[in-house]
């Protein structure tokens, strides 16, 4: 699987969480601002099971900014990690 879309796998989770958590109205969408701090740690290839998980660092309900971490795991060990994402949160 591209590096790229590792990222943008962790992204959309990371924004399906944010569309969940208290303060996020109804019809509000996400959009992905940016990303620090990437490494990739081992490829994955076709066949892998690429089990992530994000935690939620900071959320303003006010100016619907969020920041996030996230990593992705294969066998148990891990294949990426992501320091920083950033999201804004727009009202639909």
């Amino acid at each position: 699987m591209p590096g790229v879309l590792q990222v943008e796998a962790l992204a959309q989770l990371a924004g399906t969480i944010c569309l969940k958590m208290d303060g996020a109205d109804p019809g509000s969408i996400f959009f992905f601002a940016g990303v620090d701090g990437v490494k990739w740690k081992k490829p994955v290839v076709p066949g892998d099971a690429l089990v992530m998980e994000v935690e939620i660092l900071k959320f303003n309900k006010k100016f619907g900014l969020v920041k996030a971490t996230g990593k992705g795991f294969v066998d148990g060990q891990v294949a990426i990690e992501v320091a920083e994402m950033k999201f804004a949160l727009a009202k639909g």
